[in-house]
């Protein structure tokens, strides 16, 4: 049995390794770049080194540092994680090379499936099915807008490396094409280092269904079942669920087999997951999966898959690399209740899921009632723009599929994260809303749950706490915790009689103003509103924070004028700190409403500054490759 292990991630799934490495009585080693000399996982493992600075590609990226230290720690072998290192042929070689045993696949398996068009012609060989497009050389931009036009539209434009989301695009006419093709090239060029694609018929109606597979040194191979990870946000992972809904057994058993016989035909050895397009229009059927893509290492939704067979997964690939067989059987296995995970990421879900920077001022995650939470973050943790935003996984498993997404949805109800803008009330939203709940949904499902989810919520009755929080500090009056003055049934309002005078106070939620109303009487203080469900008020050394429903609002100052914080028309500014990617205009130039004016770049995605009115641009105050702040002025169209 492999005796010490190095990590070589960070974040939640390095702290994931260690749990089962120290349960397994095995020596861990951790490795940081220097603004993580502080994280959890520095702090969870046996030993830690420092590999470098902040940037990937000075530190976890650097293979050659990562294995220094390995030789000096005296580890036998390697977790890669996910991300990073984890799919690096090169990476894995180098273990090979200096005898230190790579957790997870063989050199020849990576390579095999680490380009998508070389693993899908591996697929056809292997009998599984795939879908119908174009996989070549020939990149000129000429040839591949023709291959599009024979596939038929719409089409899927994608990187051939790399995964997450990042390089591709969907088009859905001939007139979109050459602007999408450029974009994936140049975001799978920034993110992967290999700007080639290929081109894919696009599933109308499609959801996307995992079958998570695992070999052994003996020749084994097993399908530890699927996962259903539909809804997603810019391709990337949202919501995942295992069992998938609606699953028919003897397709279940298809696609099983299917992806067995594709990780034998790289005689694959570890934890992998071979990733299916399926028509969902008319219910899952034998015909009707396609393979998209094998990700040879262990996947964030792993979570889920230990819930509903039992297994530890991790536990598993440490096994299987120090050479035993697969702990079970093909026929051993078998799936029990049902299991949620949804990514809790730093971002602001109500303005295109734009990243979130800062410290995380208060945090408290609800665990209660058996829900799982796979973090790597703790009260005082910052949240950088060097790495990929997600705070936490939250797992929920019950025995059938309504009760795990009411005990999810209950626990993010219960959930607060202050400092950061967080997504943890739009994640419970998608699990209480009523078609996906029915199981009515596909990888589009999230575009159309926002375009029906814009009303603006109201937000009397945090302005109401808000300002009752204010006055009572300043003020050193209690702050009452009743509704006493909704108790009477005589319509509480501005004509209180013998209940008291009401005051208000504009204060400012998430940087927008709002008018707080409150009463004073017997020494406490009343919210003047109609009160919502119970809200969770956080003071910090720097600010307060109200939590509703699982939605954290930070009360930035209070304001006693009618001045406002929002920028002038005209005026465009940076949404997220990053680097000024493309400067499309200059002093001078005319641009008309919903023209692209600039792109900012941050943690490997694109976000494009879009004009709101016709005008002329002046007073342009960056230049290209600058780094932003948020909230920095970019330009002003006059």
């Amino acid at each position: 049995m492999i005796n010490s292990i190095l990590i070589a991630n960070r974040g939640e799934i390095a702290c994931r390794v260690i749990k089962t490495a120290k349960k397994m009585h095995i020596r861990t080693i951790a490795v940081y770049s220097a603004i993580d000399s502080e994280s959890l996982h520095v702090k969870m493992a046996d030993e830690a080194y420092l590999i470098g600075e902040a940037p990937v590609s000075e530190s976890y990226l650097v293979a050659d540092k990562i294995i220094e230290v390995a030789l000096k720690a005296g580890a036998q072998a390697i977790h890669p994680g996910y991300g990073f290192l984890s799919e690096n042929a090169g990476f894995a070689s180098l273990c090979e090379k200096n005898n230190i045993k790579f957790i997870g696949p063989s050199v020849y398996a990576i390579n095999s499936m680490g380009l998508k068009d070389a693993a899908k012609k591996l697929m056809e060989q292997a009998n599984v099915p795939v879908v119908p497009g174009y996989i070549g050389d020939n990149q000129d931009v000429n040839h591949l807008a023709q291959q599009a036009l024979e596939i038929g539209y719409p089409v899927m434009i994608k990187a051939v490396a790399g995964g997450g989301g990042k390089g591709m695009r969907r088009v859905d006419s001939e007139v979109g094409f050459l602007a999408a093709l450029q974009a994936a090239k140049r975001e799978a060029s920034s993110a992967f280092g290999n700007d080639i694609v290929l081109i894919e018929k696009f599933i109308v109606n499609p959801r996307h269904i995992e079958i998570q597979v695992f070999g052994d040194q003996q020749g084994n191979c097993v399908y530890l079942f699927e996962r259903d990870c539909s809804l997603q946000r810019r391709h990337q992972k949202v919501v995942e669920e295992a069992p998938a809904p609606q699953m028919p057994e003897n397709v279940r058993k298809a696609m099983g087999e299917a992806a067995v016989r594709a990780a034998c035909a790289v005689n694959y050895e570890g934890a992998g997951t071979v990733e299916f397009i399926v028509d969902g229009a008319n219910g899952l059927r034998e015909g009707g999966f396609w393979f998209m893509e094998m990700n040879t290492r262990l996947q964030v939704e792993h979570p889920i898959t230990e819930a509903i067979t039992g297994q530890d997964l991790v536990e598993w690939q440490i096994r299987v690399a120090s050479g035993e067989p697969l702990p079970k059987t093909q026929q051993q296995l078998s799936i029990q209740g049902h299991a949620v995970e949804v990514r809790l990421y730093a971002e602001d879900a109500e303005h295109d899921f734009l990243p979130s920077i800062g410290t995380i001022d208060a945090l408290f995650l609800d665990d209660d009632n058996g829900i799982r939470i796979d973090t790597g973050v703790e009260q005082g943790s910052v949240i950088s723009p060097y790495y990929d935003p997600m705070i936490a996984k939250v797992i929920a498993f019950a025995p059938t599929r309504a009760q795990a997404l009411a005990k999810l949805a209950q626990a993010l109800r219960h959930s607060m994260i202050a400092g950061v803008k967080v997504n943890i009330a739009f994640l419970r939203d998608l699990l209480e809303d009523p078609d996906f709940k029915a199981g009515k949904f596909d990888t589009g499902f999230i575009e159309a749950f926002l375009k029906r989810a814009t009303a603006e919520n109201d937000l009397t009755h945090i302005a109401a706490q808000a300002a009752c929080s204010l006055v009572a500090k300043e003020l050193d009056v209690s702050l009452s915790d009743t509704d006493l003055p909704w108790s009477r049934h005589d319509n509480f309002d501005m004509a209180l009689g013998d209940q008291g005078r009401v005051s208000s106070m504009i204060v400012l939620i998430n940087g927008q103003q709002h008018k707080g109303r409150y009463l004073i009487k017997s020494g406490q203080v009343y919210p003047a509103s109609k009160p919502g469900n119970a809200l969770l008020v956080t003071q910090t050394e720097s600010y307060l924070y109200i939590t509703d429903q699982g939605k954290t609002y930070r009360i930035e100052e209070v304001v006693y004028d009618d001045g406002g914080k929002a920028a002038p028309v005209g005026q465009v500014l940076a949404p997220m700190p990053g680097n000024l990617f493309a400067l499309m205009v200059s002093n001078g130039d005319e641009v008309v409403a919903g023209d692209t004016l600039a792109i900012v770049e941050a943690m490997k995605m694109e976000h494009s500054l879009i004009a709101e009115i016709t005008g002329i641009v002046s007073n342009v105050e960056v230049s290209l490759g600058d780094q932003v702040s948020e909230g920095q002025l970019i330009l002003t169209i006059e």
